[in-house]
């Protein structure tokens, strides 16, 4: 068994170290966006038996894969447009897709009824280590079937006997990753979506999040940030959000801010108008609050339009408030979110895309 550090090495080496590991077809535990995972070739007979025979797993069980893209996704399972629409809702992001296989990976982790579960994670260093090995890999979380996934390497290790420690050929360890449950998974073979497993980010239906916790506000941020970071690198995006006071918009802020890389702690900028940090996934996040604000006039003060563009996120609270500057600002990607309660613990989250 052979450990190394994220932090020490380095992604491009920890990718490159792996690497050599799946091509032998060989057993990796890796941190994830959500726990961690035993990594092997799921094109492979022999890698993914090795799998199961650690996990302990029982014969017919199936395993899931990770993708680097839509178009390894759509090589390895069958889509339909209609399908098509809500993987675009979901995905990268913290959900298994449940879809008919096309025959592309072992058959040793496909279902009875011919379905392969397959994830596209809002995680870069997974996508650039699939993307690198040119194949699926598998995405199953780091542990003993039948028992708890870990966060942390060291807890994952004192479950394991000797032996059991020698049949591991690498551990990467990113140290104790941020407490989220496993991906949510659903199953889109159905003519109705199905929910075969609760995850830490809820679908509901199309665009619409239920959160239960300021911490589950905070992941749905993530979530938006990571599937919308496409489009603020190409031309600037913008979150135009709604919601009453305590509805949880600044955790919301919180959430994207930590997923484009932002060190600051972020505050809500209620009595300032705006605050701005650098990020290193983006060149700048803006984070608005127009709840002081009291006519037109003050909003175009801020020259909004002067700081959307390229390689930078917007985050307005209070949008409802922003009027005609939308106008102004078309030339970015503009997403709508409405935040409501639900009752006293739940808040519901609906987004959309805003077409000017």
């Amino acid at each position: 068994m052979r450990r190394i550090e994220f932090k020490k090495i380095g992604e491009e080496k920890i990718i490159q170290k792996t690497l050599e590991v799946l091509n032998k077809e060989g057993l990796v535990v890796f941190p994830s966006d959500t726990v961690y995972g035993f990594l092997a070739d799921a094109t492979s007979d022999k890698a993914v038996k090795k799998l199961i025979s650690f996990k302990n797993r029982p014969p017919g069980k199936p395993i899931s894969v990770f993708v680097d893209s839509f178009e390894m996704l759509k090589n390895l399972v069958e889509v339909n447009k209609q399908q098509e629409k809500v993987l675009k809702e979901l995905l990268p992001g913290p959900f298994t897709v449940v879809l008919p296989s096309k025959g592309k990976v072992s058959s040793l982790i496909v279902s009875e009824k011919n379905t392969l579960g397959v994830r596209l994670p809002a995680f870069e260093p997974v996508i650039k280590l699939v993307k690198a090995f040119g194949k699926p890999i598998t995405a199953t979380s780091a542990n003993i079937s039948g028992k708890g996934p870990h966060w942390d390497v060291d807890s994952f290790l004192n479950t394991l006997s000797d032996k059991k420690k020698r049949e591991l050929d690498l551990i990467v360890d990113a140290g104790k990753l941020p407490y989220k449950k496993p991906s949510t998974v659903i199953d889109l073979s159905f003519s109705k979506i199905k929910l075969l497993r609760k995850g830490e980010v809820v679908f509901s239906s199309t665009r619409r999040f239920t959160s239960s916790s300021p911490k589950q506000t905070r992941e749905l941020g993530e979530y938006f940030a990571g599937k919308y970071l496409s489009f603020a690198k190409d031309r600037g995006l913008v979150f135009i959000v709604e919601g009453e006071l305590g509805v949880g918009k600044t955790q919301l802020a919180k959430g994207v801010g930590k997923f484009l890389g932002v060190k600051e702690e972020i505050v809500s900028p209620s009595f300032v108008g705006f605050f701005e940090y650098e990020a290193r996934k983006v060149e700048y996040f803006y984070h608005f609050d127009l709840w002081g604000v009291r006519d037109a006039e003050e909003i175009e003060e801020f020259n909004l339009e002067k700081l959307v563009g390229r390689a930078r996120v917007v985050f307005i609270e209070w949008g409802e408030r922003i009027g005609e500057v939308t106008e102004k600002i078309k030339s970015s990607c503009l997403i709508y979110i409405k935040m409501d309660y639900r009752n006293k613990r739940e808040r519901t989250i609906e987004i959309s895309e805003i077409k000017v």
